[in-house]
């Protein structure tokens, strides 16, 4: 469980990123802090494992104060995946999955041998072990990067705009790919993104958040974009998006999802067919 208490953030200067914060992260649950640029949301993330010191409050771990303890290795227990995936381009696949156990003291052929397992896990070819950053697509650089961060086992695995640098459909991919992991895994996953289509699409709790880290509202996706708490939410959810009213209509036999220009976005499938899809 992650608790950020009454945090702020005012850097040298005066430039306030973050005023005041309170919210607590489940055990085990999927949380998207979301917002726009200026909403504070990385250094939120950022001080979970004190890359970023909060000048007001305080953010604890199960209970315990983070600013108490060992920065090294508070970092070594958090799983932390970047929006470019972060590799180091001159060392292996393997190696650079290893990194964290190897730190931590875990026999370097014993760390690569639990390699092949964690990329199986994030749905990649243990073939590609070998291989460096530079030979694997952006999408494959991007299941390391989640790969390198549980290769430790973390409890709690930060995610800062882990999917922005890929194009949409790889995007989606690696969207269900999280959902899937924290269905098996049940981390406790922090995850940062600007997207409210990805943070409805993976998150159990949405933070929607104005500048400076104020709470515009919290809940689902789903009563979120049913009950939009203001103008500000219902404009940046887009509950008064044409894309957001679809009706249907009928296509060769088939019921369509279309918005109010007539663009589909999607296909109603009955139960029956979906149980017996391949």
């Amino acid at each position: 469980m992650i608790e950020f208490c009454g945090v702020g953030k005012t850097y040298a200067g005066g430039t306030v990123a973050v005023e005041d914060f309170s919210y607590t992260v489940q055990a085990n649950s999927l949380v998207v802090l979301v917002g726009s640029s200026g909403s504070g949301k990385t250094t939120l993330l950022r001080m979970v494992n004190r890359m970023v010191e909060p000048t007001a409050g305080s953010v604890l771990i199960d209970g315990r104060d983070v600013a108490g303890l060992d920065r090294v290795r508070l970092r070594r227990s958090i799983g932390y995946v970047l929006q470019a995936g972060g590799l180091l381009p001159h060392r292996t696949i393997a190696d650079n999955v290893a990194t964290v156990p190897v730190l931590n003291g875990t026999r370097r052929r014993e760390a690569r041998s639990a390699v092949v397992g964690l990329l199986e896990r994030v749905g990649l070819d243990p073939s590609c072990a070998e291989r460096y950053p530079s030979q694997l697509s952006g999408g494959q650089q991007q299941r390391v990067g989640v790969a390198r961060a549980l290769a430790a086992d973390p409890d709690i695995l930060l995610m800062d705009e882990p999917f922005g640098a890929v194009d949409p459909i790889v995007r989606r991919e690696l969207q269900d790919e999280l959902r899937r992991l924290q269905r098996e895994l049940g981390k406790t996953i922090l995850l940062v993104t600007h997207d409210i289509d990805e943070a409805f699409r993976v998150g159990d709790e949405v933070v929607v958040l104005k500048e400076r880290g104020v709470t515009a509202q919290v809940g689902t996706p789903a009563d979120i974009l049913a009950h939009p708490a203001d103008a500000f939410v219902r404009s940046f959810v887009g509950a008064d998006r044409a894309e957001r009213r679809l009706r249907t209509t009928d296509v060769d036999g088939r019921r369509v999802l279309v918005d109010d220009d007539g663009r589909p976005a999607g296909v109603l499938v009955a139960a029956e067919e979906r149980r017996t899809a391949p």
